[in-house]
């Protein structure tokens, strides 16, 4: 693929030599070790400029009535790929490592990446899983994946929207990368491939969640678009992570697809969330965070570049973690949604046919800088939570799921890590510290024990009461119910749902889309 003598590779490099690359031109240290790098115009997914190629693989299977999923002709690929290897291949040196995805070695993908940066190689090294003995692996790799920030598309050539893409081609297995020099991309590329290959091709469930395991051996699932909580509630100091942002879920186990940890440092201290201020060391990659003035202090509250600032890690840098990382059955699935309205409750108790409802509503708000464009909280039904990264029709994961739920006596949660009462441009978001408290009383049984009632509308199941949790907080509709504004955004909400759900009115059973909102 690589055909110049003029090019040099570097294949397989450790941590320390790629940070020492990285260092004569691409970032620098920060006080703690960890390497600081900009990203670029780019600090966030573009989802508008991810491609998957029309062929004979995905012509059928596709959802391409998503949004998402975006078709590019073979020719317009081909044409790509002809002048990105071409730019590469004009280049001084490039970044090769070989890697997998895939905790459980059943379902393990192997994968070839090839960047134009260091740093990039790096983020590939802490994010995948990595070979124990490279000199037995097959150095091509099952998937190949080309970053190259410095190569832009010509979209009356290639077939883009832009001059920056990520294009997905499934016959030839490779994913090309240009114009942008944001890492996520990267991940979320194989994680969209895992989820067209583990359903299709394996039966397992793929899941955008983190997950971790009790002292009792319970496993628990957190579901959630970027910015809702999954990586901060799943690493907890009292459980063991298995990982902390994709999952497959098999007849019998729950299993990373990664091998590291990609999480949120906007606002990061030390106290609400110790475990993960502790990963930046040596070997944390952080992206487009602030210096304090004549300083290599981090400013976790600068987002001045934006509001997505990242650190990835390998996640042998949390001390609590599973070893593989592999869980069973889980007990407790937590469906978490950052809600901008400020009108869900903080947490409430789903039925199997609710559960069902709300994963394929996906109701969540955009939090800022995770996409290009996105300033503010902005409201949206994700379906799956996920629907960027799921090339096969929603009602696939969803049937999935209903099956799992239906065969195993799981309890499923709802919980609001947004805003609670007031929306997000009045009030606060719901502290971190009672967003635990009220998980944790899910994960050790406490709520089973707990009277219930009813939220009206949306008829969800809140706890009367939770150690340590305001009575007010827990259902707003009795703090508000005299608040003309918050009916009215309590309202449009119900009515968000039902009119976002009627996609699905048609593939559903009756006692789903029974879960629609009704009147007060």
């Amino acid at each position: 693929m690589i055909q110049t003598a003029n090019t040099t590779i570097h294949l397989q490099l450790s941590a320390d030599e790629l940070i020492n690359r990285a260092l004569l031109a691409e970032g620098k240290l920060n006080d703690t070790g960890a390497l600081c790098i900009n990203t670029g115009t780019f600090t966030g997914r573009s989802p508008l400029d991810k491609f998957t190629v029309e062929d004979e693989l995905s012509i059928s299977l596709t959802d391409w009535k998503s949004d998402f999923n975006i078709p590019m002709k073979t020719h317009y690929f081909e044409a790509l790929k002809e002048d990105l290897l071409a730019f590469i291949n004009n280049q001084h040196e490039i970044f090769q490592r070989l890697c997998y995805a895939s905790a459980h070695p059943d379902y393990r993908l192997k994968i070839n990446v090839i960047t134009q940066s260091a740093s990039a190689n790096l983020f590939a090294y802490n994010m995948f899983l990595r070979p124990e003995d490279v000199s037995t692996e097959n150095v091509i790799g099952e998937w190949t994946v080309i970053q190259v920030p410095g190569f832009e598309a010509d979209p009356a050539k290639h077939g883009t929207r832009s001059k920056n893409f990520s294009v997905i081609s499934f016959k030839e297995k490779m994913i090309l990368i240009g114009g942008t020099g944001y890492t996520g991309e990267i991940k979320k590329g194989i994680f969209t491939v895992l989820n067209f290959l583990m359903p299709a091709n394996y039966g397992v469930l793929s899941m955008h969640c983190s997950a971790n395991i009790g002292t009792q051996g319970d496993t628990a699932l957190f579901f959630g678009l970027s910015g809702t909580g999954k990586t901060t509630l799943s690493t907890d100091p009292q459980r063991w992570l298995i990982g902390d942002d994709e999952h497959g879920w098999s007849k019998d186990a729950v299993f990373n697809f990664e091998g590291g940890c990609y999480a949120k440092t906007i606002g990061l201290n030390a106290e609400h969330e110790p475990e993960i201020f502790a990963v930046l060391r040596h070997g944390a990659l952080v992206e487009n965070v602030v210096f304090r003035p004549d300083s290599n202090e981090i400013d976790f509250n600068d987002n001045s570049i934006t509001e997505n600032t990242r650190v990835s890690y390998p996640i042998t840098f949390i001390d609590r973690i599973a070893r593989p990382s592999v869980g069973g059955i889980p007990r407790n699935i937590f469906f978490l949604t950052c809600d901008a309205t400020g009108v869900l409750p903080p947490i409430s108790k789903l039925s199997i046919e609710q559960a069902e409802y709300y994963f394929l509503s996906g109701y969540t708000s955009k939090v800022a800088g995770t996409e290009t464009g996105i300033k503010s909280p902005k409201p949206t039904f994700s379906t799956c939570f996920g629907a960027p990264f799921l090339p096969l029709n929603p009602n696939v994961y969803a049937e999935m799921l209903g099956a799992k739920l239906r065969e195993h006596e799981i309890k499923v949660w709802l919980v609001n890590t947004g805003w609670c009462g007031l929306p997000f441009h009045q009030g606060k978001r719901i502290s971190l510290s009672h967003t635990r408290t009220m998980v944790n009383a899910a994960l050790n049984g406490v709520l089973d024990k707990a009277d219930f009632e009813i939220f009206p509308l949306f008829n969800l199941a809140v706890p009367f009461e939770c150690k340590n949790i305001p009575t007010a907080l827990l259902n707003p509709y009795k703090t508000y119910q005299n608040n003309s504004d918050y009916l009215e955004r309590m309202k449009k909400l119900a009515s968000d749902f039902e009119n976002n759900f009627t996609q699905y009115a048609s593939s559903v059973r009756n006692s789903v889309i029974a879960c629609n909102p009704t009147s007060i």
